[in-house]
């Protein structure tokens, strides 16, 4: 326990917190270059003036500490944990939620998550409990990113398990079925997820994961960064456009993750983002 570091659960919490108010209420960069750089594609009046009202909607909820949308969201976490890290007291999980509650407290965000999904639906009044995909890592550091997912876009996510014979041509289809079928629900433009490959549930996780890359940076391997390419045109294609009233832009970016699989399988998932494509991070 010697070479262990020790963090504070105060210090985990209080981190959180603020993290809950930024990704709340600052548009990522990243998020607003690649708007600046879509918008340019727009041809249609009513899409533009869309592409307008996103950009001043970022700048007065920076300026004013409102949050960028009214639905802020399930606390989704993304944390690299050291395995030389300890807490002083109770477990990252405690620490992450009671930073949570507090962040939607202060910050005044809209807490939206019932305590059953089925029977009672209660709201749990505080936002929690929030959901966590841990990953261990050498070292003693502690990485967390927040993401937090609408339900507008999350209702519109899907998976299918398809046959490796489906290939490519059975991919894209279902991408831009997806998208298609959407329609204005996920508030687009949207950035699209892809989780290729592993399981049922990795490719869940592949796919939301998939969302925290830079916006419209392609994937490292060629091969994949032109399918999303690919993807992406075919989408666009559809005249979805901004807010499902038409347009040329009805997604910012395709990313894709993906994981070896069984060789009679070929899970796909996707998962939508509006074209807020909220997150925030911070290492401790």
């Amino acid at each position: 326990m010697n070479d262990c570091r020790i963090i504070p659960f105060e210090t985990i919490a209080s981190a959180v917190a603020e993290l809950c108010g930024k990704a709340a209420c600052d548009l990522p960069p990243d998020v607003l270059d690649r708007l600046k750089v879509m918008e340019k594609q727009e041809t249609g009046e009513l899409a533009a003036d869309f592409f307008r009202q996103y950009f001043e909607n970022a700048r007065i909820a920076g300026a004013e500490r409102m949050a960028l949308c009214q639905d802020t969201g399930f606390a989704v976490y993304f944390i690299e944990l050291g395995d030389r890290v300890r807490l002083d007291r109770g477990t990252l999980s405690e620490a992450v939620a009671a930073g949570t509650a507090r962040g939607y407290e202060t910050h005044f965000l809209r807490k939206s998550i019932v305590d059953d999904p089925l029977f009672d639906r209660r709201n749990t009044k505080n936002n929690t409990p929030p959901v966590i995909h841990l990953e261990l890592v050498p070292g003693d550091g502690l990485r967390i990113v927040l993401a937090p997912k609408g339900g507008g876009s999350e209702n519109m996510s899907a998976i299918r398990m398809l046959k490796p014979s489906d290939g490519r041509k059975g991919v894209v289809e279902f991408a831009v079925e997806t998208v298609r079928n959407a329609g204005g629900n996920p508030c687009p433009p949207t950035v699209v997820g892809m989780g290729i490959g592993g399981t049922f549930e990795k490719a869940a996780y592949l796919a939301k994961k998939a969302l925290l890359r830079k916006t419209g940076e392609p994937h490292p391997d060629p091969r994949y960064a032109e399918l999303e390419a690919e993807i992406l045109e075919k989408i666009n294609a559809t005249g979805v456009g901004p807010q499902g009233l038409g347009g040329v832009v009805t997604s910012l970016a395709v990313h894709i993750e993906y994981f070896p699989c069984h060789i009679a399988s070929l899970p796909v998932a996707i998962n939508l983002n509006c074209h807020a494509a909220r997150h925030a991070e911070v290492t401790l």
